[in-house]
């Protein structure tokens, strides 16, 4: 059974969403390996105090761990890993409509898919703009399938990626790619907001896995969403 995490209070997602602490994941991600404050820094071309910094927030909700210590010239060197586990977002009053809370958990929520899918792209047209040679994938297509064989699909994606997520050192020719996968439910015209419509949306039909939206979000290094549009991207960091 895959591990999973749950964020449930806005103090964690706010702390998850900042921008400068998902490049502080995927750093971390691409390593692949327990690393340093320090090298980590060193690849973002960032002062080890800053870094180290945002390291202590991503910690304190259970996104990174420290795994082991060394003494290197007389200074105790920290080795953290990043949670590659699901990730899902549900806050406590998702069921009450009228909860004062449960807007404010929605919009931080949005504002950190925002950013992931923002960050992906960037990584994959930089990519496209820069490596002419070099194989890179991208694909959209809609699927039909009840919600119990998404949730099996999903994890079979997952299952898929899991001999690839460590480095593996005995491999000197291993290239770093990024995935970044969402799949989400269709939204018919007459549900989507500001539609006029004399059909009401009943209360409690919002709801995403994604890296997602409002009910639960899901996400790893890697990203998610839920049913029948699903964009992949891959490319060659």
């Amino acid at each position: 059974m895959q591990q999973y995490k749950v964020l449930s209070t806005i103090e964690e997602i706010k702390i998850y969403s900042d921008p400068y602490r998902i490049q502080i994941m995927n750093m971390f991600n691409r390593q692949g390996r327990p690393s340093t404050v320090k090298e980590i820094a060193d690849l973002m071309g960032e002062v080890p105090a800053k870094v180290h910094y945002h390291v202590k927030k991503l910690e304190k909700i259970g996104l990174l761990s420290m795994v082991s210590t060394r003494e290197i010239n007389g200074i105790i060197a920290k080795y953290y890993e990043p949670f590659t586990g699901e990730i899902h977002l549900r806050h406590k009053d998702e069921d009450d409509e009228n909860s004062p809370l449960k807007q404010v958990f929605r919009s931080e929520t949005l504002k950190l898919l925002n950013e992931m899918f923002e960050q992906s792209r960037q990584r994959f047209m930089n990519h496209a703009e820069h490596e002419d040679q070099d194989k890179r994938f991208i694909s959209d297509m809609t699927l039909y399938a009840t919600a119990e064989e998404v949730e099996m699909l999903y994890q079979n994606i997952m299952d898929i990626c899991k001999p690839y997520v460590t480095k593996d050192e005995k491999k000197p020719d291993q290239q770093v790619f990024q995935l970044f996968t969402a799949l989400s439910k269709d939204v018919q015209r007459d549900q989507q907001p500001g539609s006029r419509t004399k059909r009401e949306k009943p209360a409690g039909q919002e709801s995403a896995s994604a890296p997602n939206t409002s009910k639960r979000s899901q996400t790893s290094s890697h990203s998610k969403t839920s049913s029948k549009e699903k964009a992949s991207e891959r490319s060659d960091k």
